[in-house]
């Protein structure tokens, strides 16, 4: 049964909502298709929450996103770019449309004690084992994605043209849309005249949406760094060329190029998120990594960050007289640009079908989303943000002076059974506006 808040939504669109010119029956409205077959779709849910897969270890999870696809009527290609899944359905002559939703888990381990908390274990690509969930919300994505899917093919007489609805691996690693593009997406199949996907957000009410047109996410890269030296005797150090007093100094150096290279109006992050040398109190090691992550928004700006970056650790290396610095960088992700047009036309509608008091203006974030690669196409994107914690529940947290569990979050909960049914008709009724017959 759908909560209080989701019936009242139902009632609402039921009886207000105009779409594609014509007001529509309350049995045609996504919101009423979705109560009647609330049953399986949050059944699909909690299957994919309790049942998260690493990047690049999403064999199960593609192959059921591949099964409801097929079941809904799509013809399904899958793996493509090792587990991805692309589901086409053709309605007559139109437009191209793609939607999207990303299928991987993170490398944590659930911490919410809900009785379908996922208690998944796997191996992370250090070779250690981690507790695995979706601690970003990509079984919303699947599941609201999956239900506007099956809501669409089970009513074609409002919208023409191609859907394509893909189900990414790797989002989370940055490697998943390359995958796809580079085994053949936008050349196997349709190429698309624009491209939407949704994101979760724990900071929105549920029933709410956030729209942010043009930049808004960033340039993510990964730098691995490996300052080298010559090991000896803690108590002998001027025997030996330290490469731990080496990497102390190169973070801080690394401080400046945003404090002092960049100016204060433009974004840029430099973060050391992990140091590893040494093994015992008393041996100078020969080596000491470092983990940088780097965020921007323009190519200049990545180039900059990054050219920076390895002249720093050079310039280290060399006053210590130690050998020239291992510099690797990894996992880069481009900004994320929403075309401003679709944006625009999108934020309308679900201003015109949710209230405009529900349609939040949210600000760039410097996160990462590699649904990026497919407007680095030439593809007119839109991702959307999708609210996913009750207005009561986000009292509880203010009042308790705490924010929301953040995604990434052990504790980071969704409240499905509001969230899902929002999802699942914004999704739709965007898809049918941009496919008027």
């Amino acid at each position: 049964m759908l909560r209080p808040l989701a019936q009242s939504l139902v009632l609402i669109v039921a009886v207000s909502v105009t779409l594609l010119g014509t007001r529509i029956a309350s049995a045609e409205d996504p919101l009423s298709w979705v109560e009647k077959e609330w049953d399986s779709l949050s059944r699909l849910y909690l299957h994919l929450h309790r049942n998260p897969e690493l990047s690049m270890q999403e064999k199960e999870t593609s192959a059921r996103i591949a099964s409801e696809l097929r079941s809904a009527g799509f013809e399904v290609t899958h793996p493509v770019g090792k587990y991805g899944v692309v589901g086409v359905l053709k309605n007559g002559d139109g437009p191209t449309v793609l939607v999207r939703c990303d299928m991987d888990g993170l490398p944590v381990t659930e911490q919410t004690e809900v009785e379908y908390a996922s208690k998944a274990v796997a191996t992370n690509t250090d070779g250690t084992q981690t507790g695995v969930m979706h601690a970003c919300g990509h079984d919303i994505h699947m599941t609201s994605v999956v239900g506007a899917a099956r809501y669409l093919a089970s009513h074609r007489n409002l919208w023409k043209g191609t859907l394509i609805v893909i189900g990414q691996p790797a989002e989370e690693i940055g490697a998943g849309a390359k995958a796809m593009l580079e085994d053949g997406l936008l050349t196997r199949f349709p190429k698309p005249d624009v491209a939407v996907a949704l994101h979760v957000r724990p900071d929105i009410p549920t029933g709410s949406v956030g729209i942010c047109a043009g930049p808004a996410m960033a340039n993510v890269d990964s730098v691995n760094i490996t300052m080298h030296g010559r090991g000896g005797h803690g108590s002998a150090p001027e025997g030996t060329m330290d490469p731990i007093v080496q990497a102390a100094e190169l973070v801080v150096s690394l401080q400046t190029i945003v404090s002092r290279e960049i100016s204060p109006t433009e974004p840029a992050v430099v973060t050391v998120g992990a140091i590893h040398g040494g093994t015992k109190h008393n041996i100078i090691p020969n080596s000491c990594e470092l983990k940088l992550t780097v965020r921007s928004y323009t190519d200049e700006m990545r180039k900059h960050l990054l050219d920076a970056i390895a002249r720093k650790a050079r310039a280290v290396a060399k006053g210590a007289n130690a050998p020239e610095p291992t510099i690797e960088v990894s996992e880069g992700t481009p900004a994320l640009y929403n075309d401003v047009e679709l944006t625009a036309r999108i934020s309308k509608l679900l201003g015109q079908t949710l209230g405009e008091d529900k349609v939040v203006t949210v600000p760039p974030s410097m996160g990462g989303e590699d649904f990026s690669r497919y407007g680095r196409e030439g593809i007119p994107i839109c991702m959307y943000r999708l609210g996913t914690i009750t207005q009561a529940r986000l009292d509880r947290y203010k009042a308790a002076g705490v924010p929301s569990p953040a995604l990434h979050s052990s504790k980071y909960l969704p409240d499905f059974e509001e969230a899902l049914p929002v999802g699942i008709q914004t999704m739709s009724i965007i898809v049918m506006d941009l496919m008027k017959p």
